[in-house]
């Protein structure tokens, strides 16, 4: 493809240029706070709710659903604002900048367990409507940092393997900052015997952790996204089109569709998977809560470093080939799981290290994909709305997240599970439980992870097509000059 020249388009050369290593370092930092909080979220939340704050399963899933109501109105909304921001930091970094505190306090509240009363059921119903109200405060402080994060992506390079660079350095940050996450909670839990000290400790913790390297990543990219920002918006049309006008365009972006579809599905699996672990470990294989940590940590250190093998990989065979491989690895370990008997303890952990080849496809590749659908947009309606496009990416993140905990709380409160009550000696769960454990371990993210291959198979955008793609914008500039 040839060039312009430098002279005409020096803001375009900009942003297809190679990113040097302090760059995509600020920018993978950017990930690590939001990362933190969801993993201990996925993994402890549904167990804090039901063994600690003493929370009935189902309640527990209901709690997190409401949250997600909200976001599916306040994350198309921060979306669209972030694309309509103005300011001397361009669209995104200001809300980095000024939500970043807020979340991290949100997310301490969510781990504090009130008193209510001392009759339990009313005590139940009033930590169901404390956590509901500090659920919707802190999803949209989430949104408000992680949203405008998330379509930086987009706006600091349009090299087609440079993008699934920066993306492998965001995961890198993520997996990273999730391992960290889990080892801190084995630190405390080993530390702190109370389980509601144990999570508020966790809490301040994990919260401080979310907050600074947001920082890092504004004061890192800042000069870059200023740079780009000012030609963003001599090439764009500033036209605002109506909310449901831009959904509508959104919408009609036939391979935005199919990369919903197939993170959707994907991170379902992670995080139904993720939310079940913890019973998986106790009440089926037998061991203590110590064990749960040294699970998790073989997945996600497995899929830290499959990161960059996929990245490699990637840029040779294409996104497309890589997804199918990793998939294909992550639902054997998931049929294993499910045959998985009590005392099969390096078979538990061979397949917890197969399962992490898939996961690390699940946090690459759909998002790398993102930002050739978002230039696709592009050629069609002369607009850069990297925000909206984020907005369906990062609710569909928490909806999967939130969908996975709730339907695992119905059907743990289906099958018998028996919630642990404060001062009460742990029960013994009935059979049907476990088995009800067991079916959420194998077919249901296997189920996910087919429905998502399936999807990844017709996806559109190749690597020449984006090339194509690119080409014309660069036409199109050059006519418009």
């Amino acid at each position: 493809m040839s060039e312009s020249s430098p002279e005409a388009y020096p803001a375009k050369s900009q942003s297809s240029e190679k990113l040097n290593l302090k760059t995509k370092l600020a920018y993978g930092a950017g990930d690590l706070g939001p990362a933190v909080t969801a993993n201990i979220t996925a993994f402890f939340l549904l167990v804090f709710f039901t063994n600690v704050a003493g929370i009935s399963p189902g309640l527990a899933g209901t709690i997190l659903l409401i949250g997600k109501i909200w976001d599916a109105i306040n994350d198309p909304i921060v979306g669209v604002l972030s694309d309509r921001t103005v300011s001397r930091w361009g669209r995104r970094l200001p809300w980095l900048f000024w939500g970043a505190i807020p979340f991290g306090i949100f997310y301490v509240l969510q781990w504090v367990i009130p008193q209510f009363s001392t009759n339990p059921t009313a005590q139940q119903w009033g930590l169901f409507w404390y956590y509901v109200i500090i659920s919707i405060f802190l999803n949209a402080m989430y949104t408000v940092v992680n949203l405008p994060y998330t379509a930086l992506t987009a706006e600091i390079t349009q090299d087609y393997n440079e993008r699934t660079s920066l993306t492998s350095f965001r995961f890198a940050f993520s997996i990273g900052g999730s391992i960290l996450s889990v080892v801190i909670a084995q630190i405390v839990f080993a530390s702190i015997p109370d389980p509601r000290q144990q999570y508020f400790v966790l809490a301040i913790a994990i919260g401080v952790l979310a907050v600074l390297p947001l920082y890092w990543c504004v004061w890192g990219i800042r000069d870059r996204v200023v740079a780009l920002e000012a030609h963003r918006r001599d090439r764009s049309s500033e036209e605002s089109l109506p909310y449901l006008q831009q959904l509508k365009i959104v919408f009609s972006n036939r391979p935005f569709l199919f990369v919903i579809g197939i993170y959707l599905f994907s991170w379902l699996a992670v995080q139904v998977t993720a939310a079940i672990i913890p019973y998986f470990v106790v009440n089926v294989m037998g061991l203590s809560d110590a064990s749960v940590p040294t699970v998790i940590i073989a997945v996600q250190a497995t899929a830290l470093l499959m990161l960059f093998v996929w990245s490699y990989v990637s840029e040779r065979v294409g996104k497309k080939a890589v997804y199918f491989m990793g998939m294909s690895l992550w639902i054997i370990a998931q049929i294993g799981l499910f045959f998985l008997q009590p005392g099969q303890l390096t078979f538990m952990y061979v397949l917890a290290v197969l399962a992490g080849f898939g996961v690390s496809t699940a946090y690459l590749v759909p998002w790398s994909m993102m930002p050739d659908v978002i230039e696709l947009d592009e050629l069609r309606t002369g607009q850069r709305r990297e925000g909206i496009f984020y907005g369906f990416m990062v609710l569909l993140q928490k909806f999967g997240l939130a969908l996975g905990l709730f339907l695992l709380g119905v059907i743990l409160e289906w099958s018998g599970f028996q919630e642990n009550v404060p001062g009460e000696p742990i029960p013994v769960q009935p059979e049907s439980a476990l088995q009800a454990i067991r079916f959420a371990i194998a077919p249901i993210p296997t189920l996910c992870l087919i429905l998502g291959l399936v999807l990844a198979y017709f996806y559109p955008i190749t690597r020449e097509v984006h090339a194509q793609i690119l080409l014309q914008l660069k036409e199109r500039d050059r006519v418009n000059n």
